[in-house]
């Protein structure tokens, strides 16, 4: 069930936007959270990119700075209206996530940032399978977003911010074992990577040859 937060979040843009930045200084700020998922990933102005679930195009921002060949992908028509003012040099696709009308081995590269915690179980395993389907042979998903803190200091904030802005789902995230997940589908799983006292995971995997 969604919150009141969560629903004025996304309709106004501003609001959207200053929790975003809020959250992100946990890591350093805006520009290095948007960037920590695509760490250790080559990028060419070729490399053909898919922004899953790409909102407002907060991250699609610094996808257009590496690739010419970047698509954002949204169910949300609001969003997507959003995404092309804010990202024009990026091309949009209104579709559901767990149902792309996209080529198979069409990507390079799949990133999604914090959106997968607003899928069930049954949908996010839906959507992985999606994602190894649309990926080139030795493609590489990668994704940042929610996890168990280790710093046991950062549960009463984490708890706050799931509670205001968050649904049950984001809950039901943080018990998934999403490398087991991903392998489970196909994926070869790099460790993962955490930060803000555990509260954030940044996960990147490979589609074998």
């Amino acid at each position: 069930m969604a919150t009141i937060l969560r629903d004025l979040s996304y309709r106004y843009q501003w609001l959207y936007d200053t929790i975003s930045r809020i959250a992100a200084l946990s890591v350093g700020g805006e520009s290095r959270f948007r960037q920590l998922a695509l760490e250790g990933v080559s990028l060419t102005p070729e490399t053909k990119v898919l922004d899953l679930c790409c909102g407002s195009a907060q991250a699609t921002e610094y996808l257009v700075r590496y690739s010419s060949e970047v698509t954002g992908l949204d169910a949300s028509p609001r969003s997507l209206q959003r995404a092309r003012q804010n990202v024009p040099d990026a091309s949009y696709v209104q579709a559901f996530a767990e149902n792309m009308p996209l080529p198979k081995d069409e990507f390079d590269l799949v990133h999604t940032s914090v959106a997968m915690h607003e899928m069930d179980r049954e949908q996010l395993r839906d959507i992985l399978a999606e994602v190894y389907r649309v990926l080139k042979p030795s493609g590489t998903f990668t994704m940042v977003d929610f996890h168990r803190p280790t710093n046991p200091l950062l549960w009463p904030g984490l708890s706050l911010f799931l509670w205001l802005f968050e649904t049950e789902t984001a809950w039901q995230l943080l018990a998934t074992d999403l490398p087991q997940l991903l392998a489970e589908v196909g994926f070869q799983v790099d460790k993962p990577r955490l930060y803000a006292g555990g509260s954030l995971q940044v996960l990147q995997a490979q589609k074998p040859r």
